[in-house]
């Protein structure tokens, strides 16, 4: 069964290589009406499946869905529907010595298989960015997204009924290691792989796969307040960063704080405690906030705690001594996702921008910024934290590949 889900969807990318991008938009736009129209159904499928999850759990806010997801949702595909095609598009154009005529140009990957866990809102970004950039994709979701991706899929897929496009477009693999297994092994089939999820997803994808693996996701961050910092912007930028969406990878994990700051920490941490943030404090920045930050939710920090993506109302606070300090310790603990720095000083900022090595790199901004749609992409099928092919949000431009075209009239190459 998985080997013929690959072979159609092989099938079905070719089939889009002369897709026109009118049509292409035309589907867009009807799958987001339906999802205006449909949104009880996934909503209801989604249910059942929160039901089998304990509210406690970190992935339930990343599994949920609601009305109000739903429209955001079907907001990002219009979006996506609205931006320009990058197919085709001239990267880089010459005329050689000789007279051949070199033209590099955009085409798709072709089949992009993706690999998550309990966002079934992945489900609709990964379809539309790949069907925009003209690759047929796989999906393999999670076990706790079963019915929900499911709900998902048959929506897609009778819209591309609606447009004579094939079903296999967008493919969805059963619940399974097997099924896994055989994904990461589909040469020929399958031409990239991006994993989001967990650090052991990653890892295991990473280690396993025969297929060229994107790493995505696994986001340990870091805002470091500078000893110029301008204390209300610190407060702001930190709890936005922590507690705006605390399931996602560009959530805040550990703030580091100039020593010259220490007095001000009870305020800069004040919101946090409203929100009901654990704070695992160095010894330094313990003692400026005891007495001065609820008890219940101010613990030491334990040597394990730096370096650990929360994905909770939790985070570390780490005292430092420098800049130079502050940046050695991302170098330590980072995972080259998003890092943050506020200050006042410029030359702050630019060593900062230079040293810490990092997908995206904030000054006077929060981490939670870091997303597809946030940076004028429409949506995002990933953050990238590796070097090779893409670095941070992915979306169009970064899910496609490029090709030579050569034209000539007559030459040929010396003996």
């Amino acid at each position: 069964m998985i080997e013929h889900i690959l072979i159609e969807a092989k099938n079905a990318s070719r089939a889009l290589l002369n897709l026109s991008k009118e049509k292409v938009d035309s589907v867009l736009r009807d799958l987001a009406d339906s999802l205006d129209v449909s949104w009880q159904d996934i909503v209801g499928a989604n249910a059942a499946d929160l039901a089998c999850l304990s509210a406690d759990d970190y992935r339930y806010d990343r599994l949920k869905l609601s009305r109000q997801r739903i429209e955001g949702i079907a907001s990002d595909i219009r979006n996506v529907a609205s931006l320009p095609s990058p197919l085709g598009e001239t990267i880089e154009e010459r005329i050689l010595p000789n007279g051949l005529k070199l033209t590099k140009t955009r085409v798709p990957f072709g089949v992009i298989a993706v690999i998550y866990e309990a966002r079934p809102n992945v489900t609709f970004d990964v379809f539309s960015l790949c069907l925009k950039s003209g690759s047929a994709c796989i999906l393999k979701g999670g076990s706790v997204a079963e019915k929900s991706n499911i709900a998902a899929v048959s929506l897609i897929r009778s819209v591309l009924r609606r447009h004579s496009l094939p079903e296999a477009v967008v493919s969805l693999l059963p619940n399974d290691r097997s099924a896994t297994a055989e994904l990461l092994s589909a040469r020929g089939y399958v031409d990239l792989v991006i994993p989001r999820g967990s650090r052991q997803l990653i890892d295991y994808v990473v280690k396993n796969s025969l297929v060229p693996v994107i790493e995505t996701g696994a986001g340990v961050c870091h805002c470091y307040i500078d000893a110029s910092a301008d204390i209300q912007k610190a407060v702001r930028i930190v709890n936005n960063a922590k507690t705006r969406r605390v399931s996602v990878c560009n959530a805040l994990d550990c703030m580091i704080v100039h020593k010259a700051l220490l007095p001000s920490l009870p305020q800069i941490c004040s919101p946090l405690g409203q929100a009901g943030v654990e704070i695992l404090a160095d010894a330094q920045s313990y003692a400026a906030l005891e007495g001065k930050y609820p008890d219940y939710l101010l613990k030491l920090a334990g040597d394990d705690d730096f370096g650990r993506e929360f994905l909770a109302l939790r985070m570390s606070v780490k005292t430092v001594q420098s800049i130079d300090e502050a940046i050695s310790h991302i170098g330590l603990f980072g995972t080259g996702h998003s890092e943050s720095i506020v200050c006042e000083d410029a030359s702050a900022e630019a060593l900062f921008f230079t040293m810490v090595d990092a997908a995206c790199v904030y000054c006077n901004a929060p981490t939670s910024f870091t997303d597809g749609a946030q940076f004028g992409m429409g949506a995002e099928i990933g953050i990238s934290t590796q070097k090779m092919h893409a670095r941070g949000p992915m979306a169009l431009r970064e899910i496609t590949a490029y090709k030579w075209l050569i034209k000539g009239d007559g030459q040929i190459r010396p003996v």
